[in-house]
């Protein structure tokens, strides 16, 4: 078994945020059951944004989205405890 090590993870973790917070983000644009609406001349373009994304769809890629956030934020936190703990062990070492 090998072990990453934690700027490693850190660094996997950050990338696996910036894939979900894009596919969520996505998502609340384009949802995965509806195409985009071309606007007919009875319905103007704020009509059909407003439709074009299901309320309940919409929350859940906004969770998505939140938890993306809070997972990059917590991947910056792992990478900057392992520059920090090299860096004192650097320190120690010289």
């Amino acid at each position: 078994m090998q072990v990453q090590s934690a700027y490693a993870s850190g660094m996997q973790g950050l990338q696996s945020a910036q894939q979900g917070l894009a596919q969520a983000t996505t998502s609340v644009a384009i949802p995965d059951q509806q195409k985009p609406a071309v606007p007919t001349s009875t319905q103007d373009t704020v009509t059909l944004s407003s439709q074009a994304v299901a309320p309940n769809d919409q929350a859940s890629a906004l969770i998505s989205a939140t938890e993306s956030v809070n997972q990059g934020q917590a991947s910056v936190k792992v990478i900057e405890a392992a520059s920090e703990t090299i860096g004192s062990l650097i320190d120690i070492e010289v």
